[in-house]
């Protein structure tokens, strides 16, 4: 299926134009509703650290890098977002929290990332699949990055299949063009994903609040 047989398609455009919008409002609307998955990554990337090791991180779609802080100190976090403006949010906060575990927060299109296969230990996505105009290239080009024996963590927003959060969630998502994300984004894209990607497994799967609308998802990808 086409992204545009979704029916929601999200351009570049579209997405930088919103974020731009959003960028000096986001951390005042957005960081109450959306910690809960912040904090359920931040964790799931605390346990995969090991005492006297470093954990070579990536996290797409940093933003304006709210959960920058959330990261243990072992993990030496690459960040990478396509807005601009909210990358310079997410640099103010790194150097006014003195975050020097995070090496590096670049300009960067999710679905065409330029590191090297391989290159992480971790990948997490944090409320970006239903952002980008392509979400398979984009977990394409994740799993591609990340080591074998590696974990990818998305958090994300799935809709409801019934109910009124269902209904407005269909609604809305005739407007995604401006809101720059897909409100009624089915878990079925990823999971079609997973199942034609053996050499990823999904290992864990919950509903976050608030009210599930939230979930993270963990994949391992296979040693070779």
């Amino acid at each position: 299926m086409s992204v545009s047989d979704e029916g929601k398609s999200l351009e570049h455009a579209h997405v930088e134009a919103a974020y731009a919008r959003w960028a000096p409002i986001y951390d005042a609307v957005f960081t109450a509703v959306m910690k809960p998955g912040r904090v359920a990554a931040a964790a799931a990337v605390e346990a995969l650290t090991r005492p006297g090791e470093t954990l070579k991180l990536l996290d797409v779609g940093v933003g304006t890098g709210l959960e920058l802080p959330m990261f243990p100190r072992a993990a030496r976090v690459t960040g990478v977002d396509l807005s601009e403006p909210m990358l310079a949010i997410a640099r103010k906060r790194v150097a006014e929290l003195g975050l020097d575990n995070v090496e590096a927060l670049i300009a960067m299109d999710a679905m065409a990332l330029t590191f090297e296969d391989d290159s992480f230990d971790a990948v997490v996505a944090p409320y970006v699949i239903t952002v980008v105009p392509d979400p398979r290239r984009t977990l394409d080009e994740i799993a591609r990055v990340t080591r074998p024996g590696g974990e990818i963590i998305l958090v994300n927003h799935v809709r409801q299949e019934s109910g009124p959060i269902g209904w407005i969630e269909r609604w809305m998502g005739a407007h995604s063009h401006r809101l720059g994300w897909r409100p009624d984004f089915p878990w079925s894209i990823i999971g079609d994903w997973a199942a034609a990607h053996p050499e990823v497994t999904l290992v864990g799967r919950r509903s976050l609040n608030p009210l599930g609308l939230f979930t993270i998802a963990r994949f391992k990808k296979s040693r070779r």
